[in-house]
């Protein structure tokens, strides 16, 4: 049974999270959130212990007995292809001694054993067999003692979701909104989509609610931070010419952001070439998604809490290879409170040519890579917030200012009658999509039940 829910706000706690949430109202923040031990242990529970998590997408353990090592918080689990081809997500953890049965972050077995003991696993978790175990455990009863599964597990066009709470909502009901926006994006092809090699990982000395906001709608920080990638041709796309686009808030805590030529008549497509649109199936969309699949140029979002997503047309070598429609998809792993393990994966459509997705790989890897122009980039503000954040006179003293957008601060105004999910802005030069974030996730850490 999940323990979802049972954490006792401290006083202290408590405090800090009603007062972040008074002055989010006026587009103020504390930087006291970003690095605090406390806080973060909260948020094992209250945000990672509740909410659905992405765990592996299922091209990575396409045959029985493959396996993949993930993580929900600090707990690891076990991602396993079936004998009869089901998945599982099961806690690496040994119920004997409560030492872990994987050694490997991924392989393929038939059978998980733990190096301890040497109690032993089917792939689904059922306990098959321990040494001398007539002798030595003959009256258990091993379907009582087999691994622990995660309580809820859901598959979204491959992408394999796990959730510790019983009780929590479905996992499309979790994604309000941003459904609609993921069946668009995964729908195109008949075939879905696949990962390009394996994932990338690293780490950055970040909180994870840095990288999360953002990747929610800070489209704001390219005008500087990423100016030289327009500068050498690798965006091309000028950076105020990119601004001209919706930022989406889709509920729940999702947020997106489109850069779009809503007017365009020409295919767009996300910049796909006509060989490679030949491939979609534009059938399996509705007319709303197909118009907006079409005119969209670039695609960046944020599942909440800390799942993100981009898609959009850049080059690894400017001067001569032409821009390619990439996809990254990224978990921002918490390894405490200012540091993230990031997990990024280069997917592209399944069914298209072998050059096509190597070119999209290494247009991925220049870019969004571990050592991609983009990543480089957003790592060292990144690291000297979350550094500032857990200075004594900083947390007492320094309010954060998210107020573009609001009460005609910039250019951005609300667009009526916008014809899809959620709540839309335009041009993107505003904040609402970060404070959406920020709302529900004060929302969850302050429920109670």
């Amino acid at each position: 049974m999940s323990q979802a829910f049972k954490t006792t706000l401290s006083p202290r706690i408590k405090a800090i999270l009603e007062d972040f949430q008074k002055n989010l109202e006026n587009g103020i923040t504390s930087i006291g959130v970003i690095n605090d031990e406390e806080l973060y242990q909260t948020e094992l529970e209250k945000i990672f212990g509740t909410r659905w998590n992405f765990m592996a997408h299922e091209s990575e353990i396409p045959e029985s007995g493959d396996y993949v090592l993930r993580y929900i918080g600090d707990d690891a689990f076990a991602v396993t292809r079936g004998d009869g081809g089901e998945i599982h997500v099961l806690l690496d953890v040994c119920p004997h001694r409560g030492a872990s049965v994987c050694r490997a972050e991924k392989g393929k077995s038939s059978h998980l054993r733990c190096p301890y003991h040497g109690w032993t696993f089917k792939n689904n978790g059922d306990l098959v067999g321990a040494p001398s175990f007539m002798e030595a455990y003959k009256g258990l009863d091993r379907k009582k003692w087999g691994l622990t599964h995660a309580p809820r597990v859901e598959n979204f066009h491959g992408f394999i979701f796990a959730c510790l709470d019983e009780k929590a909502p479905s996992l499309r009901d979790s994604l309000e909104g941003m459904a609609w926006y993921l069946d668009m994006i995964f729908s195109l092809q008949d075939e879905g989509m696949e990962v390009l090699g394996e994932p990338q990982r690293f780490i950055i000395k970040s909180n994870w609610k840095v990288a999360s906001e953002n990747f929610s709608g800070d489209d704001y920080h390219l005008l500087y931070l990423h100016k030289s990638t327009y500068d050498i041709g690798v965006m091309p796309l000028p950076l105020t010419e990119n601004m001209k686009g919706y930022h989406i808030k889709a509920g729940n805590g999702h947020a997106l952001s489109f850069s779009i030529d809503m007017e365009s008549k020409d295919p767009i497509y996300f910049f796909y070439p006509e060989e490679i649109v030949k491939t979609f199936n534009l059938e399996n969309l509705t007319e709303a998604q197909h118009n907006l699949a079409r005119g969209s140029r670039v695609c960046v979002g944020n599942i909440f809490p800390n799942i993100s997503f981009l898609m959009l047309p850049l080059s690894p070598d400017p001067k001569n290879i032409p821009p390619t429609p990439l996809f990254t998809w990224r978990v921002w792993m918490p390894r405490g409170k200012d540091e993230i393990e990031v997990f990024n994966w280069f997917f592209m459509y399944k069914n298209t040519p072998k050059e096509f997705k190597e070119a999209s790989y290494r247009a991925a890897m220049a870019t969004f890579g571990i050592a991609g122009v983009f990543e480089m980039d957003d790592a060292i503000p990144w690291e000297t917030l979350t550094k500032n954040a857990k200075g004594t006179f900083a947390r007492k003293n320094v309010k954060l200012n998210l107020q573009m957008g609001m009460e005609n601060m910039s250019s951005s105004v609300q667009v009526k009658d916008w014809p899809f999910p959620g709540i839309s802005y335009y041009p993107r030069y505003e904040e609402g999509n970060q404070r959406h974030l920020w709302t529900h996730y004060v929302k969850d850490m302050l429920k109670e039940k």
